[in-house]
């Protein structure tokens, strides 16, 4: 679980726009973040298992 002062730190506007960084919505997780859904792997794994994020299938070959 992420720092609730991280959390925080990273929702506010930075000085500069570099100085952003991404963090997942769901739980606040800094690293494995997927742009395309704004969360990190483990919160993506987890709701795709439950199929609550539309589009997305487990693949199977």
């Amino acid at each position: 679980m992420a720092k609730k002062s991280m959390i925080i730190k990273a929702a506010r506007k930075p000085r500069y726009e570099t100085r952003q960084y991404n963090r997942c919505q769901i739980c606040g997780r800094p690293r494995g973040y997927l742009r395309k859904f704004k969360m990190c792997r483990l919160c993506f794994r987890k709701l795709a298992s439950e199929g609550q994020l539309p589009g997305v299938t487990k693949s199977s070959w």
